[in-house]
Formats: structure tokens, sequence, C-alpha cells
């Protein structure tokens, strides 16, 4: 195999994670920044504030369709090259985004805008992940995530805040410079890796029929659900069960971002060190931090520590990312990508099953339960899936 291209990141892996987490920042805060504008896109393009919930949507699916789809078409494309490319449709989506005049035109192209966003990251935390020893894999792809973390805690709120002053199109505008400067990035500071000759869309595609993927896949999409079902309806349940002023609003957030951030660090030295051991634990402590929010959430101060402990769910992230690396084979860009399509899976389920439990009448704190009891299903998952990974050995042995 030819050898990589001497660049600074060949020298110093940090530039090449910085230019892949500050892709991963603009990704994140475009996925984020709607749910703050929701009012002024819904004022300027002419429809109910509830109506924009399907750019929301058509997002989500840009990414579940983005993941499979172009990991299997680009199998046979150099990683930096992809990368970049990925970075310009991204860039392109959002600036086209703030241009849209009426409303359809934006819901299609936020799902264009979302399309990238699975396979970008699968990429991102492969090309991370190969540049440190095998036993520093997670950290590498946390330190990438940190990106996405990060938004949750700045890129979001900032742009926001600039879309409330300067309208809701220059926080599009604005992530698409981002990406714009990521691409330049990349090519400076990644590494050129030569493309494999023996990959092919067939061989990408195989991940989708490997067990053991799919039993990881299952964990994310299920065990991740939790947090997002509490995520999604957290300020309105301080509001209403603990008497939250709306000004403490931008505060949940902060807080629930540095959870994020503090489990996307702690989630990734817990894989490094015993990756099959680190899943299971992560998982039994998002039951019992999501659990416990039901019961925090009608007093205040308990409400916002457990809002920064759910967030440390996201230290599920990393750990699942690099159990897809280890199962999937020669299918590495497939199953990498896909596991942000499970997230956002994850995502779509644990927030309607948080609402229909809530609209049955159920007080709003009950998305803790809802994530407790998705928890234990990603638990279910995971052992299960363990179980049959060792009959087969067994089989295979005998």
């Amino acid at each position: 195999m030819a050898s990589a291209t001497p660049s600074a990141a060949a020298r110093n892996p940090r530039l090449a994670e910085l230019a892949l987490a500050l892709g991963g920042f603009g990704i994140g805060t475009s996925e984020f920044v709607i749910m703050g504008l929701l009012e002024r896109v819904a004022g300027d393009l002419q429809v109910a504030a509830a109506d924009v919930g399907y750019a929301i949507s058509s997002y989500a699916l840009g990414v579940v369709v983005g993941a499979p789809l172009i990991s299997a078409l680009a199998a046979r494309v150099p990683r930096r090259a992809l990368l970049i490319a990925l970075m310009l449709v991204f860039a392109v989506g959002n600036i086209a985004s703030a241009l849209a005049t009426s409303f359809w035109p934006f819901v299609g192209l936020r799902f264009l805008a979302g399309l990238p966003h699975g396979a970008y990251f699968g990429v991102a935390a492969l090309v991370a992940a190969a540049a440190v020893p095998i036993e520093q894999r997670a950290r590498a792809v946390s330190r990438v995530m940190l990106g996405l973390t990060s938004a949750i805690l700045v890129g979001a709120p900032l742009a926001t805040w600039a879309g409330q002053w300067l309208g809701w199109q220059s926080a599009f505008l604005g992530v698409g410079a981002i990406a714009l400067t990521t691409a330049v990035l990349i090519r400076l500071w990644v590494p050129s890796q030569p493309h494999n000759p023996d990959a092919s869309p067939r061989r990408e595609l195989s991940a989708l029929v490997k067990q053991r993927v799919l039993f990881t896949l299952g964990v994310a999409s299920i065990g991740f659900g939790g947090m997002f079902a509490v995520f999604s309806y957290v300020v309105p349940t301080l509001s209403t069960q603990a008497g939250m002023a709306e000004s403490v609003g931008p505060w949940v957030l902060a807080i629930f971002g540095v959870g994020t951030i503090l489990g996307n660090l702690i989630g990734a030295r817990l894989a490094d060190k015993n990756l099959l051991k680190a899943i299971p634990r992560i998982l039994l402590w998002c039951l019992l931090v999501q659990g416990g929010f039901f019961f925090a959430a009608d007093h205040l101060i308990s409400g916002l520590l457990f809002v920064g402990l759910v967030g440390t769910s996201m230290a599920l992230g990393p750990a699942l990312q690099t159990r897809l690396m280890d199962v999937a084979g020669d299918a590495q860009t497939m199953a990498a990508s896909m596991n942000h399509a499970a997230f956002n899976c994850a995502n779509a389920l644990g927030a309607w099953l948080a609402a229909v439990v809530i609209k049955g009448g159920a007080p709003w704190s009950s998305s803790g339960l809802v994530g407790a009891v998705l928890a234990l299903g990603g638990l279910l998952m995971f052992f299960t899936g363990r179980y049959r990974e060792r009959r087969r050995a067994t089989l295979a042995v005998a």
C-alpha cells in the first residue's frame, strides 16, 4: 500500500482531528439550531411553527438515507477526497437553505444538508482511529465527536442568537462558511490515503447482513433513544413541574451540553480500557440517570443536576463507534456511517415514545422513565448479541 502524503497532520495528528472536529461542529450546529429558530422560520416562510418539524424530520431522513447510499457508492473514493466532497455538499445544502424563499423547497434542502452527515462522521472516525495506536482508538474518535458535543454547548446557542438578531438565514450561512473552512483544513491537515482497490459497493453493503453489526446498530437505535426522550422535552418539563423561569432555558441546554462533553470523553477512556465491559456499564448508567430524572424534575436544582447527568449518556457514542470498527470486517465505512444513522433513529424513537406517554396523561418527567426503558432495551439487545456471538463461536469450534 502506498504511504500517505507527508503533511502537517502526518507529524501532528491533532491538527487532523481539529479539522475533522470542526466539520462535526458545523454539522451539530446545523442539526440543532433550527429548534431555537422554529418561530422565525415559520414566520418568514408563512407556515405554522409546528410545520417546521417537517424540516427537522427531513434532515434526519437525509442522514438515514445518505449514510448507506454514500458509503456504498463512494467505496473506492480516497477518504480525504470523500471528506472534502461531503463538506462541500453540506455547505451547499446549508447555504441554499438560507436562500430558500418558500417552505417546501426549504424542507427539501434540509434533506440535502442531512445526506453527508452519517458518512462524514463515519469516515472521520475511521481516519482519526487509523492515526493512533489501537488502544487509543476510542479517544481519537471522541476527540472528533467533541465537535458535535461542542455544537450542543456553544454552536447551536450562538447560531440561535445570531439568527434572532440577524435573521434565521444568517445561522445557516454561518454553518455553510464553517463547512467550507473545514474542507480547506481537511485538504491541508488530513493526510491523503490511497483508495482500496478491493473496495466495492457490494462489499460495503455486506455490513448490513453481518449479525454483530446489526446488533450493535440495534443497541444504538434503542439504547441511545433515552437521552433524546429526555432532551426533547427537558425545557417544558422543568418549566411545568419545577416552576423554572423562561430565562433559565438556555442554561438548561448549556448544562446538557457540558454533560455530553464529559460523557464523550469518559466513555472513550472506558471503551479503550475494556470495550465489551464499557458498553453494558454505560447503558446501565443511562438507565439510572434517565430514570432518576423522573424523580428529580419536580425541583429545579435536582432537575438541572440530572439534566447534566442525562447528557453524559453521550458516553455510548465513541464506545459503539469503536465496536463497529471491530465487527465490520471489510465494510468499515458502511458500518461506521450507519452508526450515526442509528443515532438519528434513536432520536426519532425516543422523542416519539415520550410524546405518546405524555399525551396519554403522564407527567412531563415520564420522559425519564421512557429513557430508562429504552436503556434497558439497549442492554437486552447487547447481551442477546453477545450470547449469539458466543454460541456461533462454540458451534464453529464444535
